[in-house]
């Protein structure tokens, strides 16, 4: 890693430091122009307003003949009644350290050097100052006290406060730019689909998201390549076995015992039949319809007549009509092997279904010996037969039904799931959403 590889902007690490630079940078910009508004060397003049007034009326008696002052305390005490200025006795005077009293540091600083501000030796509870005029001159008054604004609406309080949600939204905009590819990834995992209908995941962002994304790309086209190669390599294999199965079939024509000619035959048609279902759950992920609006009901009284016709005993339970996307011939083809399980390892079978404003269930019951509960997992995966219970004919299938219905249902966004009957069989359970998000259509 290069030494100051961090800096790169076109990485995650050079972004966050770009961003922890941005956020300093605006923390300073705000505090900077807050300052220039408020300026706090300044003395403001809504707190300042009695001292003015004060230090007005001060000065205009200081610079009054002494034969004017009486008429002037008596215009001012009109004027500015809560200063209450008066006369006061030379011994009424009492030295007081300036320095501990911001009040009276900052009258004096308005008067000047001419004047001399003290406190009066005698205090009522009142705020009251005396002040010596320039030609020794003493009067006390009141000094005003003006109503402070409260802490938490100060100027440095409302900058740090602006300065901190302007940060939090400068880092939220930030997180969700970083985090928005990480996002598309996830939803392309999600879309991942072996049909080819999904789109390539977009390679932008940072370098470490487009270097992921391209990987994963190439990764889908690996992927892709080998079933397609795979599937295509059995099927092959499935169009070769044919000839020498069909010269097989021609040839036990010619045994003349019938107990070995009906089993030989027997043997080639299963070999037949686990050919063309071992290639359809191959193909099951390559051939995917596309999401319409179905008349589920419609679909589930249609498998339930062709197993009557039959011979089988088989019922439905269920609303005559329950509309929702799906792909109507997968779950036609979903449940008939549900009811062919059921109908091979029970004598009668009901399909029940069951809506709601979300989710639509459907259930495929028959009165068979069940699945033990440590085998239900195991018999959803592909290839797998039913314990002894179920396994009543060898020849009957090859462990493809449940996997291909548990392939359909999770195509649709849904779940299958196994459960017990009371007092024996199987309730195999299908919940699917009655709305598909547009995603799964790509699926």
């Amino acid at each position: 890693m290069k030494p100051l590889g961090f800096l790169n902007l076109r990485r995650i690490s050079g972004q966050l430091a770009a961003l922890v630079v941005a956020s300093i940078v605006a923390i300073h910009l705000i505090i900077t122009a807050s300052f220039l508004v408020h300026r706090p060397d300044r003395i403001d003049p809504s707190i300042d307003r009695g001292h003015s007034q004060l230090a007005a009326a001060v000065q205009l008696l200081g610079a009054a003949p002494a034969t004017a002052r009486p008429q002037l305390f008596t215009d001012i005490a009109r004027a500015f009644p809560l200063l209450k200025i008066e006369s006061l006795a030379p011994g009424a005077a009492a030295m007081t350290d300036d320095a501990n009293s911001p009040d009276l540091r900052g009258l004096h600083r308005r008067l000047g050097s001419g004047y001399r501000v003290f406190l009066p030796a005698q205090q009522d509870g009142s705020h009251k100052v005396g002040i010596a005029l320039p030609d020794g001159v003493l009067i006390s008054a009141n000094l005003l006290r003006d109503q402070r604004r409260p802490f938490w609406i100060g100027p440095w309080i409302v900058t740090l406060l602006f300065g901190a949600i302007c940060v939090t939204l400068l880092g939220l905009w930030a997180a969700r730019a970083l985090t928005a590819p990480l996002s598309s990834f996830a939803r392309a995992a999600e879309d991942f689909s072996l049909d080819g209908a999904a789109a390539p995941l977009p390679e932008r962002g940072p370098e470490e998201i487009r270097s992921v994304a391209k990987a994963f790309n190439r990764m889908r086209e690996r992927i892709t390549t080998l079933i397609d190669d795979r599937t295509r390599m059995l099927a092959a294999i499935s169009h070769d076995l044919r000839t020498p199965i069909t010269r097989m079939r021609l040839r036990s024509e010619f045994i003349e015992d019938d107990l070995h000619r009906s089993r030989m035959l027997g043997d080639l048609d299963q070999m037949r039949s686990m050919l063309e279902s071992v290639l359809s759950f191959l193909r099951n992920d390559r051939k995917l319809e596309s999401m319409t609006l179905a008349d589920i009901a419609s679909t589930l009284e249609l498998v339930t007549d062709q197993f009557a016709d039959m011979g089988h005993k088989v019922a439905y339970d269920g609303p005559e009509h329950a509309m929702a996307t799906v792909r109507p011939d997968d779950l036609h083809r979903s449940v008939t092997n549900l009811v062919e399980n059921a109908v091979r390892f029970g004598a009668e079978a009901t399909i029940r279904l069951r809506v709601s404003p979300d989710i639509v269930t459907i259930e495929v019951e028959d009165d068979g010996p069940g699945i033990s509960d440590a085998r239900k997992d195991v018999m959803l995966e592909p290839f797998v037969r039913g314990d002894d219970a179920r396994n009543m004919d060898e020849a009957a299938g090859f462990g493809l039904g449940l996997s291909i219905a548990r392939s359909i249902v999770l195509a649709h966004g849904g779940t299958l799931s196994l459960n017990d009957r009371q007092p024996h069989g199987l309730i195999v359970r299908i919940e699917l959403p009655v709305r598909q998000p547009s995603r799964q259509s790509a699926a």
